[in-house]
């Protein structure tokens, strides 16, 4: 699934959001089920943990996306998010999941899978060889994230026809990774990731010891 602002593509697993925002409601219900009927220590170390899951369900389902902007790619992942500036994007491919192909690495993206088996399978035989990559073949009969791939990489070839020069001084689309970017990738563990995993898990660590 897709998201269009200005100049800003923020692609994302839809069922993987479903998922999580149907885990959270679950979970508000039940503290709400435990803070009107539990009083001991049990009940306290159950409020922990369900904190603690929003917390992890947020970083592994809802947080992930892929953001394309007129800087460069914006991946975010569960733990670290990576900015790519469209200078270094060499290609943008599919096997299990996306990934942006630069000089030095490949940048692996979470949100974005495969999820058919036949399709990786596939894939895998391109990657090798086996396979020509037909990019012109109708996009009806394509896959949710090979189109996501194909759009990236037509973004990286319009971009770079007519970049934007210096360091990024604004990351409200880009992202903090992206901060002084200029021609070469950055990656960093946001302080988002810090605090919405640190402090349930202090939480629940202080009702261990003192519930």
């Amino acid at each position: 699934m897709a998201r269009s602002a200005e100049g800003v593509t923020t692609h994302y697993s839809t069922s993987s959001r479903v998922l999580a925002i149907a885990w959270i409601v679950v979970a508000v219900l039940l503290l709400l089920d435990l803070v009107l009927r539990g009083q001991d220590r049990t009940a306290w170390i159950a409020g922990a943990v369900l904190v603690f899951s929003v917390a992890a369900v947020y970083a592994t389902w809802l947080r992930p996306r892929v953001v394309s902007t007129e800087r460069g790619i914006r991946m975010v992942n569960p733990l670290r998010e990576t900015f790519v500036p469209w200078a270094a994007v060499q290609w943008v491919d599919v096997v299990d999941v996306l990934r942006v192909h630069t000089p030095e690495r490949v940048y692996r993206s979470w949100p974005l899978r495969e999820t058919k088996r036949a399709r990786v399978r596939e894939n895998m035989r391109r990657e090798s060889g086996y396979l020509d990559h037909d990019d012109d073949r109708d996009p009806t009969t394509m896959r949710p994230v090979d189109l996501v791939a194909r759009e990236l990489r037509r973004d990286a070839e319009r971009y770079r026809a007519r970049p934007l020069r210096g360091p990024i001084r604004e990351i409200d689309e880009e992202g903090p990774a992206a901060l002084g970017a200029e021609d070469r990738p950055q990656t960093m563990v946001p302080v988002e990731v810090i605090v919405v995993l640190g402090v349930p898990l202090v939480l629940f660590v202080a009702v261990l010891f003192i519930a």
